[in-house]
């Protein structure tokens, strides 16, 4: 090369540059050795988010990319790192997230000799669960994957990629490369649209089903507009990670059961069934049946089209859901029509009696009442979500995220990644004591970014969502199930000894108090709230 030119940057120096421009300063790693060479001379315009095991690495990326709204840059090591962090990118791809997922590998030179620590099929292992995986043929070439890889990520439905990269690419000079302006979503089909909104005008009583794709896409205000505007009851989906519509309102009726026949009969007397953002439907058990109540009509909105593909009857159209919801807004307001019946009131939850433990219901409502309805609830108790939903109202977009995919170890560590993403909103991890223990090293990363998160443990001693479940599989009462007691878990002493403060409350009288004193404590803290 003459001496004049300037020198070409290095595959690193072209990295840095490209995630710049997109927008990216965050790098979420635990490393190995293959992995070192990226942090050479880490600049000082981007931050290195350690988590201690990496599946925590890739929850704590999850939140992080859902509240940013961009995808996140994952650092993991080869095949034994991917292998650990696989539950949680479960979780992303099921929870639509974008994320570029790098792996180390070995040094090329040294790949045909079987390497400790190599990754044999680097792009097979996170199969099927990654939009799409490469290991570039050269190292100039690593920029480039990089690149697609983003753009693959953030495109709808987004989800994660994983780009496999040697351990002595970083160093090779390469070609820079700019960040481009690509297209991430798309308009749904205006004749499929239109048929949808003819079905819906013409509707006498329709229902709203909605799921978290609603929320993911910012179209909160626009469903909300479309469900007065038809007056429509509205459920929310089952199993759906994020909430689309404010359970406070005249129009929310509930959110339905992950069973094909209680969806059926909840969604009885309505002849339009409209899945906005949602499967139709998420179901957890075998069912029998129609999916959908006699005499109605499903139509769907959804930005999955492999999603639409497996909808069993109706009409799906396919694209953005915010840009669906304001093309059907653009249409001529219908005939008005009455309002549906208001959903019951469910009675207050009562304290428990002086030396009896709290109920679930009673801590969601203690709860609900004490924090500002700004506050961002991060969950994982799976046994506790039908208190949760009758009793701690989620009211605002964007102030709840859980797994779309029943995989445990992703609240703890998605509650540090809103946080770091939301530094301004109080952000709540509402966890219970089985699910906490599948990732609890988050705890010591909240406590050294210094988050002021408040995690509250819901502690039942138990893997109650397997107990309440097993008479599904014919087991009666009285049967014992092995394998579901969790006796002498200490979470005190679990978070002190990473760091983070920890509080104890087993009285009804004192909850209040203690929640408000930990939403209000400046630092990470952790509420053990023992319950029935």
């Amino acid at each position: 090369m003459p001496s004049d030119e300037t020198p070409l940057p290095t595959v690193r120096e072209a990295v840095l540059d490209l995630l710049r421009g997109f927008h990216i300063n965050t790098i979420f790693g635990n490393p190995g050795s293959t992995e070192l060479p990226l942090f050479l001379d880490f600049p000082p315009d981007f931050r290195y988010i350690l988590g201690l095991q990496e599946s925590v690495v890739v929850g704590m990326a999850d939140g992080y990319a859902q509240a940013t709204h961009n995808a996140a840059f994952v650092n993991l090591h080869s095949a034994a790192g991917v292998g650990h962090a696989m539950g949680n990118i479960f979780t992303a791809h099921k929870n639509r997230t974008p994320m570029v997922i790098t792996a180390g590998q070995q040094a090329r030179s040294i790949l045909p000799f079987d390497p400790f620590l190599f990754s044999g099929q680097a792009t097979e292992l996170p199969k099927p669960y990654v939009k799409w995986s490469i290991e570039p043929a050269r190292a100039e070439d690593v920029p480039l994957a990089i690149a697609r890889a983003y753009y693959i990520a953030m495109q709808q439905p987004r989800g994660p990629v994983l780009v496999s990269i040697p351990a002595d690419d970083w160093d090779k000079p390469c070609e820079p490369l700019q960040a481009r302006t690509v297209s991430t979503e798309s308009r749904p089909e205006p004749r499929v649209l239109q048929a949808i909104g003819d079905a819906l005008d013409g509707a006498q009583r329709p229902v709203f089903v909605v799921g978290a794709a609603v929320d993911r896409d910012r179209a909160w205000d626009g469903v909300l507009a479309l469900a007065e505007r038809h007056n429509a009851a509205v459920w929310i989906a089952p199993m759906s990670g994020r909430c689309g519509f404010p359970q406070d309102h005249r129009l929310f009726a509930g959110v339905l059961p992950a069973m094909r026949e209680k969806i059926v009969a909840l969604l009885g007397g309505h002849d339009l069934v409209f899945a906005l953002g949602a499967a139709a439907f998420t179901y957890h058990v075998e069912g029998f049946g129609p999916h959908v109540p006699p005499g109605a009509q499903l139509v769907q909105l959804i930005d999955d089209p492999g999603t639409a593909a497996w909808t069993p009857e109706g009409t799906s159209a396919v694209g953005s859901v915010r840009l669906g919801v304001q093309d059907l807004l653009a249409r001529p307001a219908p005939a008005v029509r009455a309002l549906p019946p208001p959903r019951a009131a469910r009675p207050r939850a009562e304290a428990s009696a002086p030396g009896a433990l709290m109920s679930v219901p009673y801590v969601m409502q203690t709860l609900a009442e004490v924090r500002d309805a700004a506050s961002i609830v991060v969950e994982e108790a799976p046994s506790s979500r039908a208190a949760m939903h009758a009793y701690l109202p989620i009211l605002q977009s964007e102030t709840f995220y859980t797994m779309c995919s029943g995989g445990l170890g992703y609240g703890l560590p998605a509650a540090v990644g809103v946080a770091l993403a939301k530094p301004d909103r109080k952000v709540i991890g509402l966890i219970g004591d089985g699910s906490a223990m599948y990732s609890i090293q988050a705890l010591w990363s909240a406590a050294q970014l210094q988050l002021p998160i408040t995690f509250i443990i819901l502690k039942n001693r138990r893997y109650a969502a397997l107990q309440e479940f097993a008479p599904t599989f014919g087991f009666h009462e009285g049967d014992k199930l092995e394998g579901t007691d969790l006796p002498d878990l200490d979470f005190l002493a679990l978070a002190r000894g990473q760091g983070c403060d920890a509080v104890r409350v087993s009285d009804a009288s004192q909850l209040a108090p203690v929640l408000r004193e930990a939403l209000a404590h400046p630092r990470a803290i952790l509420v053990e709230v023992d319950v029935a």
